[in-house]
């Protein structure tokens, strides 16, 4: 069940362009942030009628997460179960404190998101770079590129790269856990020793 939830996390994507697409007055998935598609109030020169939805992926995808992580502990080991549940619940918050309702506590509420989401893919990558040297790389990766998303993110501001940034900050960490959670499933068990003697063979 916990690899389950983590693998249809990357339909959070999907919901982004749902909630794009009715916006009215125009969005950019390149300047423009996530937050804004949760925008409740409404003036003429920019509306989300469907602002629920995007709030209400934030707190289901947020519990996906911090669910799966927990179902997935003996698996992700206890820095990273706690990395992700606090992940999961802080997009939780985020969803449940809409950008025009309150900047402040909606900035307070998606921090620890863009903090603990890459540190988790990082020491996870870490511990499984012997069993799974190939997902271990990728998973190190990701954690790389998305903290300095994170970081160019936060310093860019309302930019014109903003939206882009934030979204690498952000996708990338669901494709890689849903890869990792794809390991968990019987089918994928099946792969480990295959992959750690290519692995082994690439480092002679």
């Amino acid at each position: 069940m916990g690899a389950l939830a983590l693998l249809v996390r990357p339909l959070y994507i999907a919901s982004e362009f749902i909630v794009a697409a009715a916006t009215t007055g125009g969005y950019s998935f390149v300047s423009d942030s996530v937050s804004r598609l949760g925008e409740v109030g409404c003036s003429a020169a920019y509306c989300s009628p469907r602002h629920e939805l995007m709030n209400g992926s934030f707190v289901g995808f947020g519990l996906l997460l911090a669910g799966g992580a927990l179902l997935l502990s003996r698996a992700l080991g206890p820095w990273v179960t706690g990395l992700l549940v606090v992940s999961g619940l802080s997009s939780v918050a985020t969803g449940l404190a809409p950008l025009d309702q309150d900047a402040a506590l909606h900035a307070i509420a998606a921090t620890p998101l863009f903090v603990a989401q890459p540190v988790a893919l990082v020491v996870l990558g870490a511990r499984l770079r012997k069993e799974r040297p190939r997902l271990a790389t990728a998973l190190l990766t990701a954690g790389i590129v998305t903290a300095a998303a994170a970081v160019a993110f936060v310093l860019s501001a309302d930019g014109p790269a903003a939206g882009a940034l934030e979204r690498l900050a952000l996708w990338p960490v669901l494709v890689g856990l849903a890869a990792f959670a794809w390991t968990q499933l019987p089918v994928g068990r099946r792969q480990p020793a295959a992959e750690g003697a290519a692995g082994r063979t690439e480092g002679t």
